[in-house]
């Protein structure tokens, strides 16, 4: 068992090992979820541009980045068209 202790700005020291084990470093975010008559701490993922991948489906064929950048400008094109 690891006891940590507030301090009086309310900050909490999460003991050496519980940091090791959960791969926390500086800057890291953790989660505290309630559980039971407790809480669970955990650390918060970080998100990737890697974890969208999946997420919308295209059924087409595939598209280059040219072809995307082309679409996007035209869109910009017709937004900034309908606000003259």
């Amino acid at each position: 068992m690891y006891i940590a202790k507030l301090d009086h700005g309310g900050r909490i020291t999460i003991p050496a090992q519980i940091r090791r084990k959960l791969g926390l470093a500086a800057g890291d975010q953790v989660q505290f979820v309630e559980h039971g008559s407790g809480y669970l701490i955990s650390k918060c993922k970080r998100s990737s541009i890697m974890d969208l991948q999946g997420v919308g489906k295209w059924n087409g064929p595939p598209v280059s980045i040219e072809e995307m950048n082309e679409t996007i400008e035209k869109g910009w094109a017709g937004l900034l068209e309908s606000e003259d």
